[in-house]
Order: structure tokens, then C-alpha cells, then sequence
């Protein structure tokens, strides 16, 4: 039987599959009965972005049905046979959406199912920064658990987002391949089917970073091809409802490796048996290329690790975390003063401690010299400590400064891992990212008590508060220069995002310094200078440098832009914003909602449904994605009055913004204890309620000049 057949075997049976649960569902729990995956506000993602529908109900996918059967055309060409791909895609969608409609919970651990609208905002960062370069899909079974083990731990190591289905799942259990999403490898589940939520990130990709309209199928396509780096590995035998669902990946843009002989289709549809060589032919065949720095330490080190949590059963050692001292800190020194590559342990090493776990007191000091270096760049190489003891395996890294907490579990030490490793990570790690200002590095790992204390006090203390009371004097009315960031257009073509002192990105990674810092690492870079020339309304913060900027860098997508205002102009966002601010007019005033927060806000609308009006680079006035820090600035929304107009917001974000945000209304406005008048879900969320609260409390919103 020739390949395109088996492709439209494969795609009739998925559509019967479909038919015959459709039908099923309808019988048990009739026509009106709802249907629609959690936490997303696309519905059913792969219908909506093909027809522009929502489904609702289980009447509605019958509708759906037609569309699969109208994509079968059984021709012996690629272009139907890759449509016949896209209908066993739609077939799979229905029966993943079935399964939520008849069961709360259809997917039990280790597989997950559905993947949230929050999580694929939370990976739009590491996406666009390169921390993730690539997506793997790994499907079917290989030929025994040591070599499934082995191809997904070198995606692991290269910090791939994988994705597993089938057989696989287990075989990677059997291997010991730690999963989760925190640690980039995630089981799908062990059906075929189950590949559609994979399918699901990368179109929900094309609506939430690329503002691509619902029902433009063939946009969606190319950005899929063009701006999602994915690529499946189909391993064990191939059934036709495989190869009809690889047809489908195809038709996204995505190449299929597999270990069986099949029909090659040169760069789409490849035959690889030596599983050795899995890996890198997948990457070539989607172009991925992979930055690895090589550092001598005795576990892996890999993006992919970040998220990894030390808990207590698996801990062997604890610094910090309130149990004892631990603090870090970045500062440069003169070339002439640094030994370069110099890594120096003063007092016990961890083995050397009492105790189960041991809890040591620790310093992390790394001294760097370079011609390129200035002051101004020490806070930013600091914050990145975080990451690369994040990406060593079995290491846990919380906090900054004088608040750190760092995990180190029983597995890590026990494959040999000491302080001085620690040392390794970070010279190497430093002298890669920043070799252009950073020419020499060292470290000092210090776990004597009393010299980690005298220390603390005669230099670190000093070096944080002027890095305080510097950054205290940075305002936007300081500096003669903002920053453009385009790291999301890689994304969102026609996002850019505008970055002040008082402004970071809406990322909330990106802030002045660090946008100041990667112009000198990279001049040619995604970080570039704005002249704060031309002046429009300093209220509403208008410059017409600004609008010339973002009207050549969006491509004419984005003219005008207005950086304090929320009804005006708003700045554009990517999609991968940690909050939304959206007008409340009966409370003349914003709710802000976190990605992280599910449910209905006061406005009627979830963060995901708030969220669809303004990614993708268009703007939307009265809807505005924006960083967690900006929310305690003076610049907030200050055309429209300032963050006295914040009425609601998750007590969650309302707690971590409560200290500066506070500050910040105690000076703007003279009331104490701001955020004691911002109502919260756990007060209420209807708006009557709400407003009944603001009432109640005398909030300031409720006097300000009318916002509609």
C-alpha cells in the first residue's frame, strides 16, 4: 500500500473514532451538554484557528465532523494527503474534547493532558530567549527503555521541551527520566490522540504570540512552519492512524523522524534506524541549532533543569532559606586583580558538615574585569546566578542578594558534586554570556560563619544599598534614552516593546539595565537605543522618536504608541505578559489579573479570554499586558491617574506587590495602606460586591475624574 493511502486509511479512521464517540456522548449526556478544554479562552484551539468557531456544545462538534470530512480527498498528491493530516488532527481534537466533556479528570499522573493558555504564556520567554530551542515530540515505543531513556535525556540535556506519547511514558519511567514540567519533559498521554495537545500549543502559539485571526487556517500554518521550532520522532511500527497524525505534523511545518522504513519525503519525512543519530538528525531537519558550553561538572546542566524542585526526602544540603546565612554578589575589579578562572572554597566543604540534611551557612562571591565592564552591569550578571544554578541538575536556587535559598539533593552529591562545582558553573556560564564586557572571572565560595557575617557587613551591605540608591535616582525623566526589546518578535512580529526606567518589559525579565546591558553585549542585538527626542505629551508619554521606532521596527504594523497611558495607545504586548490591566467603569477604575490566576475576574472575563484582546501585537485601549513590578510604579497608567486606580487584583499578586505598592501610594497620594482598599477574589468578584467593597473602604478611584 502506497503512503498516501495509508495516510487516508488513517484519516478515516480517525473520523469514524470521532463519529462513533460523538454519537456516544450525545446518547449519555444530549446535544446541549457543554464542551470546551480547561483553562483556555480558544475553546477547542485547532477547530477555532481552522473555522473562526468556538465550540460549545456537543451539537456544535457535530458541525466539526463536516469540516474533517471535507478535508478528505482522497488524491495521490502531498497537498491532500497533508489536509487529509489536518482532519485526523480535527478527528483527535473532537475526541480529546469528548473525553473532558464525559470526565472531569481524563488524564490521571504521569500524563497531563491538555496544556493551560498560563503555561504556554509562561514558555513564551525561554522560546524567544533560546533558553528552549526546539520542541520534540517523541511517539510510539522504541526498542527497549535504555534507549528511549537515552534520546529524551539528550533533548533534556540540549533543554528541548519534549512532549511524550504511548508506550514511550513508560519505557522513560523504567529509564529513571526525570518528567515534569518544571523540568521540560512532559507525558502527554497513551493514545495517539493524545498528540493533539502538543498540536494545540503550537496553533494557541499562532493566536496568543502571532495575533493570527481565527479562521485564516493557512496563516496558521505558516507560522507554525516559520515561528514554532518542532519536529516528531515516531518510533515502533507505524499504524495508519501514526502516519495520517504525522501527515498532520507535516502540514504544521514539523518534520517526522522515524525508525521504520517509510517513503522519505527529503526534509519532511525521514528514515533514521540508528537511534545514536535521533537526535541530531531531528535538529538538522528542523534547523535547530544548539549552543552547548561545556563545563566540568559531574552532573547534567541544561535549560531544563530550571524548574527542578529539591524536596526535603531527596535533600542532602541547604543554604540560607532562614535556617542560616546565604547571600551572593556580583561586583567588578580591575583586570590587574583577578586570577582568572580561579576558583577558591574558604572553610568546610559540604561533605565536611554535620547533620541530615546539612543546613550551611554560604557566600557566593564572583568577581569579573573587562574593558567593556561597568557598575551599571553588576545587578544584572548577579540575577543571572539564578539561572545557572537553576540549570545545574539537582541544584535549587531561590531568592537574590541577601535572601537566597539554595537546595542541593542527595542524588547531585552523591554523583560527586561539591562547592567547587558551583564555582565551575558560574565562571563558565559568566565568561559565555558576557564575554564581551566580562574578560576575566573568579569565584569565592565561603561557608566560614564568621567570615560569611564580617563579609556581609563591610561589603555586601554597602555594594546593595548604592545599587538601591541608584537605581532610586533612575526615573524616566533621568535618562535621555529609552530601549526597544524585540526578543518576542521571533513570536509576535509586530510587538515591540518599549522598556524605561519605570517601565520594565511586560515579560517582567527585561528591565533598563538589563536592556542597557545587552546593547553592549550584542550591539546588532534585540535591545536598542531610543533617543527620548521629540516630545508629545509628557503625560501621556509621547515621543515621536518613540512612534518612529516602533513604526519601523513592527514593519508599519504599530505607529503610535503612548507609554502611560491605558486608554490611548496602549503598548502593543507579545503574549507572554505576566499580567493584564482592563478597565472596570462601573468602579471607574482597572482590575489586573496574574497569568497564574483561573478563574472570572470582576470584568466577566478570565485572564486567558482578557488576554486574547491584546497579545499578538495589537492593541486594544482599555486592555494593557504588563510586568508584575509595574504595577508599584508612578508611571502605571499615570495619565489616567496612577495606581490609585487599581480596584481588584488576586490576593496572591495583591500580597507580592503589596510592600512597593504601598510605598508608592503613601507618596503619590498620602494614604497609608493602600492595598487594604484593593478588593481581592477571596471579598469578592462580583462587581456589585466589589464596588459595594470600594464603597465601604473609600477607595480614591471612586472620587478620580471619570475614566469613560
Amino acid at each position: 500500500m502506497n503512503l498516501f493511502q495509508t495516510v487516508y486509511n488513517g484519516s478515516n479512521v480517525a473520523l469514524n473514532a470521532a463519529e462513533g464517540l460523538l454519537k456516544q456522548a450525545i446518547k449519555e449526556k444530549g446535544k446541549d451538554h457543554n464542551v470546551a478544554f480547561p483553562d483556555t479562552a480558544y475553546s477547542l484551539p485547532i477547530i477555532y484557528a481552522a473555522t473562526g468557531l468556538k465550540m460549545a456544545t456537543l451539537a456544535d462538534l457535530e458541525g466539526a465532523i463536516g469540516v474533517v470530512k471535507s478535508l478528505i480527498v482522497e488524491e495521490p498528491r502531498l497537498e491532500p494527503a497533508l489536509n487529509a493530516g489536518l482532519a485526523t488532527a480535527v478527528s483527535a481534537e473532537i475526541i480529546e474534547a469528548i473525553k473532558y466533556a464525559l470526565n472531569d479528570a481524563p488524564y490521571e499522573a504521569p500524563c497531563v493532558g491538555h496544556i493551560s493558555d498560563a503555561t504556554i504564556r509562561a514558555l513564551g520567554v525561554p522560546l524567544v530567549t533560546g533558553d528552549i530551542p526546539g520542541v520534540a515530540v517523541v511517539l510510539g515505543k522504541c526498542p527497549d527503555s535504555e534507549t528511549a531513556g537515552k534520546v529524551i535525556k539528550d533533548y533534556q540535556s540540549k533543554g528541548l521541551l519534549t512532549f511524550l506519547v504511548g508506550e514511550v511514558i513508560d519505557q522513560a519511567i523504567e529509564a529513571n527520566v526525570k518528567m515534569g514540567l518544571e523540568l521540560r519533559v512532559i507525558p502527554l498521554g497513551y493514545d495517539v490522540t493524545s498528540v493533539i495537545h502538543v498540536v494545540s500549543v503550537a496553533i494557541r502559539a499562532s493566536l496568543i504570540f502571532g495575533g493570527v485571526e481565527p479562521g485564516n487556517l493557512e496563516e496558521h500554518l505558516a507560522y507554525t512552519k516559520k515561528r514554532v521550532p518542532a519536529f516528531v520522532n515516531a518510533f515502533g511500527p507505524l499504524s495508519e492512524l501514526v502516519v495520517s497524525a504525522g501527515a498532520g505534523a507535516i502540514a504544521l511545518g514539523f518534520p517526522v523522524i522515524t525508525d521504520q522504513i517509510v517513503t522519505e519525503v527529503p526534509t519532511l519525512l525521514l528514515t533514521q534506524k540508528d537511534f545514536d543519530k535521533i537526535p541530531a538528525t531531528s535538529l538538522e531537519a528542523r534547523n535547530i541549532k544548539i549552543k552547548v558550553t561545556e563545563i566540568d561538572i559531574p552532573v547534567g546542566f541544561a535549560a531544563a533543569f530550571e524548574g527542578e524542585r529539591v524536596r526535603k526526602d531527596n535533600l542532602y544540603a541547604e543554604f540560607g532559606g532562614s535556617k542560616t546565612e546565604c547571600w551572593e554578589l556580583v561586583r567588578s575589579k580591575e583586570l590587574s586583580e583577578i586570577e582568572d578562572h580561579k576558583i577558591n572554597v574558604i572553610g568546610p566543604n559540604i561533605d565536611d558538615f554535620e547533620g541530615e540534611p546539612k543546613r550551611i551557612p554560604l557566600a557566593i562571591i564572583v568577581e569579573v574585569a573587562g574593558k567593556n565592564m561597568q557598575l551599571d552591569f553588576e545587578p544584572v550578571l548577579e540575577r543571572r546566578i539564578h539561572y545557572f544554578m537553576n540549570y545545574t541538575e539537582g541544584v535549587m536556587h531561590v531568592g537574590q542578594r541577601d535572601t537566597t535559598w539554595i537546595r542541593i539533593s542527595k542524588d547531585t552529591y552523591a554523583s560527586g558534586f561539591r562547592l567547587e562545582h558551583i564555582g565551575e558553573v558560574l565562571y563558565a556560564k559568566m565568561m559565555d554570556e558576557f564575554s564581551s564586557v566580562v574578560d576575566k572571572c573568579q569565584v569565592t565560595i565561603i561557608t566560614d560563619a564568621a567570615k560569611i557575617a564580617e563579609m556581609k557587613k563591610t561589603d555586601a551591605e554597602a555594594i546593595y544599598m548604592a545599587r538601591d540608591e541608584r537605581l532610586a535616582s533612575l526615573t524616566d525623566e533621568s535618562v535621555d534614552t529609552f530601549y526597544s526589546c524585540l526578543l518576542c518578535q521571533s513570536f509576535a512580529p509586530a510587538h515591540v516593546c518599549i522598556v524605561t526606567p519605570e517601565r520594565l518589559g511586560l515579560c517582567g525579565a527585561v528591565s533598563w539595565l538589563d536592556a542597557k546591558a545587552t546593547k553592549e553585549l550584542d550591539p546588532a542585538g534585540p535591545c536598542q537605543p531610543i533617543a527620548k527626542e521629540g516630545v508629545e505629551d509628557e503625560v501621556k508619554g509621547i515621543w515621536s522618536a518613540v512612534n518612529e521606532h516602533v513604526d519601523e521596527k513592527s514593519q508599519g504594523a504599530v505607529s503610535r504608541v503612548t507609554l502611560y497611558s491605558l486608554l490611548e495607545d496602549p503598548m502593543t504586548s507579545c503574549g507572554c505578559f505576566e499580567c493584564i490591566a482592563g478597565i472596570m467603569p462601573e468602579a471607574n477604575g482597572v482590575v489586573i489579573v496574574n497569568r497564574e490566576f483561573p478563574s472570572t475576574t470582576p470584568v466577566g472575563m478570565t485572564f486567558g479570554e482578557l488576554a486574547s484582546m491584546t497579545g499578538g501585537g495589537v492593541q486594544t485601549p482599555g486592555f494593557m499586558g504588563h510586568g508584575r513590578y509595574f504595577i508599584s510604579s508612578k508611571k502605571f497608567i499615570s495619565a489616567e491617574g496612577g495606581p490609585g486606580r487599581i480596584v481588584w487584583m488576586p490576593k496572591e499578586l495583591k500580597d507580592h506587590v503589596k510592600d512597593r505598592l504601598d510605598q508608592t501610594a503613601k507618596e503619590m497620594y498620602g494614604i497609608d495602606n493602600f492595598t487594604d482598599m484593593i478588593c481581592d477574589e477571596t471579598i469578592a468578584t462580583d462587581s456589585e460586591e466589589v464596588l459595594n467593597f470600594l464603597t465601604q473602604k473609600g477607595h480614591p478611584a471612586l472620587t478620580m475624574e471619570a475614566l469613560m
